[in-house]
């Protein structure tokens, strides 16, 4: 084989990893950057472009609140104003036109509930599409594996992430302010308690383990998995060995978590106390359930 013939056969090995393609993105550090185990033990803090300078009277607002349940209100209904997030009455719905009269029902309260069911529906299309738009993380997984573009499974996460169901009403924009809001909280939370810490220690249970590992062997324990641009972590090993054999100890940045459960009390993923937050390669302790 010559080397033309070589750097043909690596380009396409290329293709078919999606954690080696470029995107650009809107937090000012690479794509693979944000994805490797070394960001992960030395996160720094991240910012979507222009989000919070586009609202800053709902960040002015946030900071009087005097604990995270107000906050949580004030952030919600914001928002419901925002992106007109509030079913219209009957009255109200006169004059509108028929995609005016559904947009309300395109909200990110609606994508988190959508993923609590099926982490594989169009919710989930949507809510990874986000990751890939502002963090420049490709998915690697929607239904069965991205691996090859162009491919059957690309074309159907491509056709659900721009499902108009779903991805409207600025859906884009309004998880913007959902991550932002995240880290609002976090930081506030930090600072009350005088915590410098920068992890979250999270669980994460899985089967079918072996292809996720990149580094090292699950039965010595302690190896490095490629998980999904956005996947569930729980928080006690309990809850995630319910979810397969295998389970993941993982220290996950704080940077990186869009949905923890007290952020929206009785709202969304409350039954598995979930925390929602990017993937990558993560350096874990793998456990047999």
């Amino acid at each position: 084989m010559n080397e033309d013939q070589d750097q043909d056969q690596d380009q396409d090995q290329d293709q078919d990893q999606d954690q080696r393609w470029y995107a650009t993105n809107l937090v000012g550090v690479p794509a693979r950057v944000l994805a490797s185990t070394t960001f992960n033990a030395h996160p720094v803090p991240l910012a979507i472009a222009g989000t919070r300078e586009a609202h800053p009277g709902l960040f002015s607002l946030l900071e009087s609140s005097h604990d995270l349940s107000e906050a949580h209100d004030m952030f919600v209904h914001y928002l419901s104003l925002a992106f007109g997030l509030k079913k219209p009455a009957p009255h109200e719905l006169i004059g509108m036109g028929q995609s005016e009269q559904r947009r309300w029902r395109s909200s990110w309260r609606q994508l988190l509930q959508g993923w609590g069911m099926d982490a594989n529906g169009v919710a989930g299309a949507v809510l990874k599409g986000w990751v890939e738009s502002r963090f420049g993380m490709v998915p690697g997984f929607h239904k069965a594996p991205l691996a090859r573009f162009p491919s059957p499974a690309w074309m159907a996460y491509l056709q659900e992430k721009a499902s108009s169901r779903l991805n409207n009403n600025n859906i884009y924009q309004q998880l913007d302010l959902l991550y932002e809001f995240c880290q609002w909280a976090l930081c506030r939370l930090r600072s009350r308690n005088n915590s410098a810490a920068r992890h979250l220690k999270l669980w994460r249970g899985s089967n079918q383990c072996e292809e996720q590992v990149v580094a090292g062997r699950l039965q010595n324990r302690r190896c490095t998995v490629r998980l999904n641009n956005l996947v569930s972590f729980s928080r006690s090993q309990e809850d995630a060995s319910c979810f397969g054999d295998w389970v993941f100890e993982v220290q996950v940045p704080m940077c990186k978590v869009l949905v923890f459960p007290d952020l929206l009390p009785g709202q969304v993923l409350q039954g598995e106390q979930e925390v929602l937050a990017l993937g990558g390669d993560y350096d874990v302790m793998a456990r047999y359930a």
